[in-house]
């Protein structure tokens, strides 16, 4: 039986995993500096999908007939379209502010679930949902001077979390006999090739390595694949064997901060209305999510 107080090593694997979940957006600003937005979600899913490979080939005999249909959507709205949306969000919106807007994913899940899904809705989890929805706000139209200057580029955002939230739900609801690496892990290999072969047949990837030396970008999107999706991904389900599904989801508080030190420190402006704004989504995720006993997918 597990204890109720969790061990230090799950702290650690906890703050370990909210460093490297938190530093995901900085790492595609970076990746920005030397590829386009398309080339680095490509280099992103590809490098993720076939890193993973190793630690799920015995799992593919678990997958039937009936759940590939279901994993290349996983596939698809779970990963790959969410990369292309973050990172042409990221060529006009802050990292930071792209972090704490990541955090609408456990709003967006509860939203569909309810709407498309058919599920029940305490008063609290609605509350919390249009706190929520204030905070989005506040951040799509932060601006320097507090004036309303709407960031269309924000909305590529909440739509990358309304994936997340479809996709959470499919999961649930669709696939509830897989583990949760064979799901992430063959549904990211299904989409891995395409992304690969896109990357090197339809853009000068290989030019704007050989010639234009963009070893550095390429080095950030690297480490944003491999182990800002799969390892990242291999330390959630651990700190989840070693304790429950309630404290892991906890690191949904702690990535925004992350994502925004490090933008400050990367010489991003941080305004009033940002900060309000964030205090806003977290506290309605807060609100909304704290009877709640499933895991949300913070993956990026």
């Amino acid at each position: 039986m597990q204890s109720d107080v969790p061990p230090l090593k799950a702290w650690l694997l906890l703050g370990l995993l909210a460093l490297i979940w938190g530093s995901s957006f900085l790492l595609i600003k970076k990746g920005l500096l030397g590829f386009s937005p398309d080339q680095l979600a490509a280099i992103r899913i590809a490098s993720a999908g076939f890193f993973l490979l190793p630690f799920i080939l015995r799992r593919f005999k678990t997958v039937r007939t009936h759940h590939w249909p279901k994993l290349i959507s996983v596939g698809l709205v779970g990963s790959f379209i969410p990369a292309f949306l973050f990172a042409f969000a990221q060529t006009q919106l802050p990292s930071g502010v792209t972090g704490v807007l990541n955090t609408f994913t456990p709003l967006a899940t509860l939203i569909i679930g309810v709407l498309i899904f058919k599920q029940t809705a305490r008063s609290q989890q609605w509350i919390g949902v249009v706190i929520g929805l204030v905070g989005t706000v506040l951040l799509v139209t932060a601006s320097a001077n507090g004036d309303l200057e709407f960031n269309r580029f924000g909305l590529l955002i909440i739509a990358a979390t309304i994936c997340y939230g479809l996709n959470l739900n499919l999961i649930k609801h669709h696939i509830p006999d897989l583990g949760a690496l064979t799901i992430t892990g063959v549904s990211l290999f299904l989409v891995a090739p395409p992304a690969l072969l896109y990357l090197l047949l339809a853009t000068p990837f290989a030019d704007q390595v050989t010639v234009a030396h963009n070893w550095f970008p390429l080095a950030a999107i690297l480490i944003l694949g491999i182990v800002g999706t799969s390892l990242a991904l291999i330390i959630f389900n651990t700190v989840v064997k070693m304790t429950d599904t309630t404290f892991t989801s906890s690191v949904t508080y702690l990535i925004p901060i992350v994502a925004l030190i490090l933008g400050i420190l990367d010489g991003e402006p941080f305004y009033l209305q940002q900060g309000v704004g964030m205090a806003a989504i977290l506290g309605g995720v807060w609100i909304a999510n704290r009877r709640k006993k499933q895991p949300f997918n913070t993956q990026r």
